[in-house]
């Protein structure tokens, strides 16, 4: 007979190139070890009238919300502890016209981080032709650090001097932390 008996190897001495390819799986990885975390998104739940030609901030995106971290107050990002680094942000704003004479001239989306502009997008027209809805979209990749707060702002800005609305289905703004 031969004596038999299992030997471990010593803590941190398997390495990548002694594993398998197939030897880890999705089962053997913990929960949010590779997700994109924290994530965030919400639309604007119902339509938000805008002065003209100021900078406004996009409030109750509560409609469709998801927040993974309990972050996002549906107006409000703040990163949370410990969770500091690079983040895929976007905010998506709907010029609504159609109240006003359809005659939309600037449409600006704006991303703010602590309370200052940090990304924006614009479209203008000029001239006679009409807008009635336009949809801007801004998006970038930002290093954020914990209690770094960010927001949706609009503006809106039409030829014939009224108010606009901001339109809720098809205003949101969303981000990730992305996996380094």
């Amino acid at each position: 007979g031969r004596a038999l008996q299992t030997v471990n190897p010593p803590n941190a001495s398997v390495g990548t190139a002694q594993l398998a390819d197939d030897a880890v799986t999705a089962d053997k990885i913990a929960s949010g070890a590779v997700a994109n975390t924290p994530y965030f998104y919400g639309e604007l739940a119902s339509n938000q009238t805008i002065s003209r030609g100021a900078f406004t901030k996009v409030t109750g995106l509560t409609q469709n919300e998801l927040d993974s971290a309990s972050a996002f107050d549906g107006t409000t990002f703040t990163v949370p502890s410990g969770q500091g680094g690079k983040y895929y942000l976007e905010g998506v704003v709907t010029g609504d016209y159609q109240t006003i004479g359809e005659d939309g001239e600037n449409t600006l989306v704006v991303i703010y981080k602590n309370g200052s502009q940090i990304k924006s997008a614009k479209i203008q027209q000029g001239g006679t032709q009409n807008m009635r809805e336009v949809t801007v979209t801004a998006s970038g990749i930002f290093t954020l650090s914990a209690s770094d707060t960010i927001e949706l702002y609009a503006y809106l800005l039409d030829a014939s001097g009224g108010t606009a609305d901001v339109q809720s289905d098809r205003t949101s703004l969303m981000g990730y932390k992305i996996i380094e």
